[in-house]
């Protein structure tokens, strides 16, 4: 069917919803809008799927919501009764039409006698992942559109393990969707009458508690916190989104009680009205924390974003004023602590893993190293740390560490199956608290790991294709880069070129090719002469291509010096 067919179902459809409803008779003259409402369906994948809130099949509303649950729920229906029975739990965060969506999910299970508990209010994606592995249910939905602008949501299947759902049964589910040709015939049932008959549960503060529980054993120098900790002045800002009831009450429980809340982000909306984008990466994001900061004189600025699993940092510096981390220089602080902690308490495993994905710094692999500590290497999306940390269980041939993806998302301990910005938010103030004692701020402390391992430097370049012609300019840049491989960037050669999507390693020098062990994804890694890597890959959620250039240098000039050049290389590669 062609856009104009896909939009004349839905503007005759009597029943249509209200706002949508509206929101078409708006767009009636408006044929570029309309287009892009309707000329394909939402993508599904293994990270599940995420858009614009509107009216048309290529949009967040009801209508895909109950397609999706529908695919869900005929692939559920494949199952063995015992696994079927385990039913769902659901979760939803603060954006528009979240937690609507959740009960619309809900209701279609229902239609099929899957049970679903769903929680009372808004909660964190890692509790949503933690509540599948506490329950013991066989999956878990998140509504969610993580740090996106106002204008999306999203929802996202997780498996039983309680990460999102591994690339097999995603695939299964996807083929069950796209079955779900007529989204107006979906079948759902009276909610009213499904909690009645119990195949509703209502949940929440008997798994916060539990939650909160584990998060306690995050903490590794309790002592620690309850000389320093305890007195230590930390903003927190949740940017108007789940983290809040759950990050302070976190805080409490493990001995911080000098943390102050942004107020204005305090509110839950999902207009986000204080910031643009409720993006932790963002510097904007950090504004009124920055101003908190300077009033209360915090050692410490976090961020949260509206599902509470990225985490972003500020730190101050000797001048007063705060300084911004990356994600990986997150990752390496925490990482550093971890390991030094443990090794200093006689508590190192000594088969000791972290695990990271493909496009984050090697900063943290020479820390791990420095500790005689694995690190091993996966594919962009936290499932794949996930199945790390099962494969670690069924085999004892490694004891997960610590696991993080450069955008900034990180897991401490795997009470979750997920990033967990709730967990970081804990051990990221004992590590300031840590080099508080010594008289010093995370940002010394980072210094020192710079001087110790090398200047490590990251950047991730994104280019938006939105519309109908984004996903044939995106193939087109792929396209160029595996027909026209570059043989040197800023002039430094190419010395190995990782093919994901072919599974194929080839070294420049002996003209051999090697087969890569990860699995298939639309990825190139290219490795420099001088120890810098670029990769390239599509984002799986968003009409994005991102580049990533990841180098290290003895100084900090030269490695921002270094990253300029590369990306300048690689933006002429692609004009």
């Amino acid at each position: 069917m062609s856009w104009k067919d896909n939009y004349e179902v839905w503007r005759d459809y009597q029943n249509l919803a209200t706002d949508l409803r509206s929101e078409l008779d708006a767009k009636v003259h408006d044929e570029a809008a309309l287009e892009d409402a309707f000329y394909q369906p939402m993508s599904f994948g293994t990270a599940g799927m995420r858009g614009v809130l509107g009216a048309g099949i290529n949009r967040m509303n009801i209508y895909t919501v109950r397609q999706a649950t529908e695919g869900l729920a005929k692939f559920m229906d494949t199952l063995s009764a015992d696994e079927r029975k385990r039913g769902v739990a659901i979760s939803f965060d603060s954006r528009h039409n979240s937690e609507l969506f959740a009960h619309e999910a809900a209701r279609v299970l229902g239609t099929h006698g899957i049970q679903a508990y769903v929680f009372e209010s808004l909660r964190p994606t890692p509790e949503l992942s933690f509540t599948v592995r506490h329950l013991k249910t066989y999956a878990g939905i998140m509504i969610t559109a993580s740090h996106n602008p106002k204008e999306y949501n999203g929802y996202k299947i997780y498996g039983e393990d309680g990460g999102q759902m591994p690339p097999k049964e995603s695939d299964l589910i996807t083929g069950y969707i796209r079955e779900v040709t007529d989204l107006f015939g979906v079948k759902v049932a009276d909610e009213a009458e499904l909690m009645a008959a119990g195949t509703v549960k209502v949940i929440g503060e008997d798994i916060d508690r539990a939650y909160l529980q584990a998060v306690k054993t995050v903490t590794i120098n309790q002592e620690l916190i309850d000389t320093v900790g305890k007195d230590m002045k930390v903003v927190f800002t949740p940017l108007h989104g789940t983290g809040q009831m759950i990050g302070e009450r976190a805080l409490k429980n493990a001995g911080f009680n000098n943390y102050v809340i942004v107020p204005e982000q305090a509110v839950i909306d999902g207009d986000f009205p204080t910031i643009k984008s409720p993006n932790p990466e963002s510097p904007a994001a950090f504004d009124l924390a920055i101003k908190l900061g300077k009033e209360v004189n915090a050692d410490l600025l976090m961020a949260v974003d509206p599902d509470a699993d990225r985490l972003g940092a500020a730190v101050r510096l000797p001048n007063g004023e705060y300084q911004l981390l990356t994600g990986n220089q997150i990752a390496g602080v925490l990482l550093h602590y971890i390991l030094k902690a443990n090794q200093d308490a006689g508590t190192l495993p000594s088969n000791a893993a972290a695990v990271k994905s493909i496009v984050s710094s090697e900063f943290a692999t020479a820390i791990a190293k420095s500790f005689n500590v694995a690190m091993i290497n996966v594919l962009t999306g936290f499932k794949y740390i996930a199945e790390q940390i099962e494969h670690f269980e069924a085999t004892n041939e490694h004891t997960f560490m610590f696991g993080f993806e450069e955008s900034y998302g990180y897991l401490i301990k795997p009470f979750s199956h997920d990033k967990d910005a709730i967990q970081t938010l804990v051990l990221l103030a004992e590590v300031a608290a840590y080099y508080k004692a010594q008289g010093q701020t995370i940002y010394d402390g980072v210094e020192s790991l710079f001087a110790e391992y090398g200047y490590f430097r990251e950047k991730t370049i994104s280019e938006t294709f939105a519309g109908v012609d984004g996903a044939e300019q995106i193939n087109a840049i792929m396209t160029k880069f595996r027909e026209q491989a570059p043989l040197a960037f800023a002039d430094v050669a190419v010395v190995k070129v990782e093919d994901f999507s072919k599974q194929t390693s080839f070294d420049v020098a002996t003209q051999t090719t090697t087969a890569l062990t990860l699995p298939t994804a639309n990825v190139l890694k290219y490795h420099l002469a001088d120890g810098t890597w670029i990769a390239v890959r599509p984002s799986g959620t968003e009409p994005k291509i991102k580049f990533y250039i990841g180098t290290v240098a003895p100084t900090e000039a030269q490695a921002l010096q270094q990253l300029t050049a590369f990306e300048g290389a690689i933006s002429a590669f692609i004009a």
